[in-house]
């Protein structure tokens, strides 16, 4: 990738990625709001907020965070199978989105409940979003890490791959 190219796929990851991470910490304050808040409005004024905030906000900025991983990790040395920091963060980031977009079912219950009149809000206070956020803050963190601490550990397609002097010396005459 030529280094202007690099340098906007990696703006655009990094914001993705800290914009991902700041939606999470909304989601969690959310999530306090709703399981400790006395006042009803509040608490379902909450659940009806997430659904749409995971739709319009959370979604779209982890497969930015995705795709523009894939893009930084194709064009650059680092490359998608060479190191095991990089495939950890796909998984993380993969296991992610896929237990997000399986969660917005959930979110949308909780909204269904939230704007039903009559709903008992005991069944809204269910911790079960706040500990989703925490894991998912925690998984973010995770990820954060090792992007800045960079581990070391190649894996073995990439010592498989690795140039050797045999195959980078000139051909004899």
């Amino acid at each position: 990738m030529a280094p202007p190219l690099r340098k906007l796929v990696l703006t655009t990851h990094i914001t993705s990625s800290v914009g991902w991470l700041g939606a999470v910490l909304a989601f969690l304050a959310l999530a306090v709001i709703g399981l400790t808040s006395q006042d009803d409005q509040a608490v379902r004024a909450v659940y009806l907020v997430m659904e749409p905030a995971a739709w319009y906000a959370l979604i779209p900025l982890a497969v930015a965070s995705l795709l523009t991983g894939l893009v930084q990790s194709l064009g650059t040395t680092w490359g998608l199978f060479r190191h095991y920091w990089v495939i950890f963060k796909l998984l993380i980031n993969v296991g992610a989105i896929v237990v997000l977009l399986m969660y917005t079912e959930t979110l949308g219950y909780l909204a269904g409940l939230a704007a039903a009149p009559d709903t008992d809000l005991g069944l809204l206070r269910n911790p079960s979003v706040l500990i989703h956020t925490v894991l998912a803050l925690m998984l973010l963190l995770a990820a954060t890490v090792l992007a800045v601490y960079k581990p070391r550990g190649r894996t073995r397609y990439a010592l498989r791959t690795r140039p050797t002097a045999s195959r980078t010396a000139a051909p004899q005459r």
